[in-house]
């Protein structure tokens, strides 16, 4: 079964700052190991000018639960989820079966 992990990152201090980090967390995260898709999205903005529930999201396509827990235990997965982290933003990440 397919499986996706979903990280969903929180809305940064000093997003400039963070786009950077987020650039080549994203490179890295193209090279991981038996990576079939990779989609990022940057959350709109709310109309009323509110805060958003989080600011970005990174999807990472894997053809098995095996393949995607294999490859967070990689130095690559250490570079993404390191250089986010490094922002201090909330990160939350999610496994899912895909259906």
């Amino acid at each position: 079964m397919s499986t996706k992990i979903t990280l969903i990152i929180g809305n940064p201090a000093n997003p400039d700052e963070f786009e950077k980090a987020y650039t080549e967390a994203r490179r890295a995260a193209e090279t991981l190991p038996k990576l079939r898709r990779l989609e990022s999205a940057k959350v709109w903005p709310k109309e009323d000018g509110t805060a958003t529930p989080a600011y970005r999201t990174l999807d990472l396509y894997f053809d098995s639960y095996e393949d995607a827990s294999a490859a967070v235990a990689t130095p690559v997965a250490g570079a993404v989820f390191g250089g986010l982290a490094a922002t201090q933003v909330t990160i939350t990440g999610l496994f899912s079966d895909i259906e």
